[in-house]
C-alpha cells in the first residue's frame, strides 16, 4: 500500500512537473518556435512502460490539465491523450521498452496521431482548411522538437520507473 502511495504521487509529481515546463516555462524562451508535447510524452511513456490502465490514468490527468488550462471543451483533450496512453498501453505487453529508437517511434505515430486529431477536431470542423499553413507552423515544429525531447524526458521517466519498481520489489520481499 506504502508502495502504491508512493507512485501516484510521484507519477502526479512528474506530470504535474511536465505541464508546468510545457506551459510556463518553454513558452518563456525566445528563440523556440514550437514548445514540445511533454503531456504526450508522459502519456505514452507510462503507457508504454506500465500498461494500459496507468497509460489512461495518465492520460486523463494530462488531458484534464489541458483542457482546464487550455481548452475551450472539458473533454477535448482529455480523449486523445486516454486513447493515446490506452494504445500504448497495448504496446507494453509486446514490444521491449529499454531501447530508445522504439520510444521515439512512438512518439512520432502519436505526435501525427494528435496532431491530426487536433486539426480535424479544432480546425477544419470549423472550416479552417489552410493546412499547409497549419503544418508548416504548428505540426512540423512541435513534431520536430517532441521527437527530440523523448530521448530525454523518456528517459528520466524510465529511470523513476525502474527507481519505482525497485522500491516496490524491496517491500514486496520485506513483507513476504
Amino acid at each position: 500500500m506504502k508502495q502504491m502511495i508512493k507512485r501516484v504521487l510521484v507519477v502526479f509529481g512528474i506530470v504535474l512537473a511536465l505541464f508546468l515546463i510545457q506551459t510556463a516555462i518553454l513558452p518563456r524562451i525566445p528563440y523556440l518556435v514550437s514548445v514540445p508535447n511533454l503531456m504526450l510524452i508522459a502519456t505514452f511513456a507510462f503507457g508504454f512502460l506500465r500498461g494500459r490502465v496507468e497509460g489512461m490514468i495518465v492520460g486523463v490527468l494530462s488531458g484534464l490539465l489541458m483542457d482546464v488550462f487550455h481548452g475551450g471543451v472539458i473533454g477535448f483533450y482529455t480523449l486523445i491523450f486516454l486513447y493515446i496512453g490506452y494504445m500504448n498501453g497495448i504496446l507494453a505487453k509486446y514490444l521491449v521498452s529499454d531501447v530508445i529508437l522504439l520510444p521515439m517511434g512512438l512518439c512520432l505515430i502519436n505526435e501525427i496521431f494528435y496532431s491530426g486529431y487536433v486539426y480535424v477536431f479544432g480546425f477544419l470542423i470549423r472550416n479552417r482548411v489552410d493546412f499547409g499553413s497549419y503544418f508548416h507552423s504548428v505540426i512540423m515544429p512541435e513534431f520536430l522538437l517532441t521527437v527530440l525531447a523523448t530521448v530525454i524526458v523518456y528517459g528520466l521517466i524510465l529511470l523513476i520507473n525502474r527507481w519505482l519498481e525497485r522500491d516496490e520489489k524491496k517491500g514486496a520481499t520485506k513483507f513476504a
